[in-house]
């Protein structure tokens, strides 16, 4: 598998299609010195599809990744919640291995494939500010971190919070974790359906705009086609059966609910027809009573008379 994915990256890069991979320097104190050395061999066929996707032509200078432990003065001074974040501007990464990675990565690898993403994109961008929800959203895909969780959380959002504006989604990313969470899930869905639905170079050709100085909103107009707007209004558009209604009407819940349902229908008919059943034997009953009655009545009424 390594000969192939070697292969793979050297076939991508004698073609020309991607700049010569940033180099990743990742420093950490003696306890930590395993975890980094496993970081360094972070897998270049990946890295070399983020700096495809970010449009790069020149990885730029090193980055420079730090591993800070549990009780270090930078630790302390972050959110417990926040395993890692990154300086985009300056190309430095601070990863906190003893964290358990938060949403929307699992793993550390993962992490810092996400993480060097933000420093690819600020590099793309020259160095010029992006939405906050268009860098999280690249660097979701980017990091090639979309999965059945990010589907989840997305449903979730649609059925009882119903749709987000950007300006809405912006001020989320400052909210509590719930709300984070959340802004992460409609970032990264709203960047890929850009990318799929518009053309995977679309994010590329933003941030190279931005790069020459052109206000992001005219950046994303010239990259996609459509304003920031009427690509909302479209995204919310289509996802709204499809995340809102189908997963509720597809659910286990929904399947069960019908089959109650059903079920009490049959039984409710069948009580129906064996009350009818009962009914009509009781008629019949009190016809052949009646009929009996009768028949006795006649009798008495006419004797046999003797010969």
């Amino acid at each position: 598998m390594r000969v192939l994915t070697t292969i793979c990256l050297i076939f991508l890069l004698s073609s020309g299609a991607f700049a010569a991979l940033p180099e990743i320097l990742v420093e950490a104190p003696p306890e930590l010195e395993g975890t980094a050395e496993r970081l360094r061999r972070v897998d270049s066929l990946k890295l070399a599809g983020i700096v495809e996707l970010v449009g790069l032509r020149e990885a730029g200078p090193p980055i420079r990744v730090i591993l800070a432990p549990e009780g270090s003065e930078t630790a302390t001074s972050a959110p417990s919640w926040v395993s890692g974040y990154a300086y985009g501007s300056l190309g430095v990464i601070v990863l906190f291995p003893e964290r358990t990675p938060s949403y929307p990565d699992s793993s550390l690898p993962e992490l810092l494939r996400h993480e060097i993403a933000h420093v690819l994109i600020a590099r793309a961008a020259g160095g010029h500010p992006v939405p906050r929800w268009f860098n999280e959203g690249l660097a979701m895909l980017a990091a090639d971190v979309w999965r059945l969780s990010d589907r989840s959380r997305l449903t979730v959002t649609l059925v009882f919070r119903g749709e987000t504006t950007i300006s809405e989604l912006e001020a989320l990313f400052a909210g509590e974790s719930s709300d984070v969470a959340r802004a992460y899930a409609l970032s990264g869905a709203f960047v890929r359906d850009i990318a799929l639905r518009y053309r995977d170079t679309a994010p590329a050709e933003v941030l190279a705009l931005v790069a020459v100085g052109t206000p992001f909103e005219e950046a994303f107009l010239r990259g996609t086609g459509r304003t920031v707007d009427q690509a909302e209004r479209s995204f919310w558009r289509r996802h709204s059966f499809w995340y809102r209604w189908f997963p509720i009407v597809t659910s286990s819940v929904t399947g069960w609910t019908l089959i109650t349902f059903l079920f009490l229908f049959a039984t409710w008919r069948k009580r129906r027809r064996i009350e009818e059943l009962r009914r009509r034997w009781d008629e019949e009953e009190r016809w052949l009573g009646e009929l009996e009655t009768e028949e006795r009545v006649a009798g008495w009424e006419s004797p046999t008379r003797p010969n």
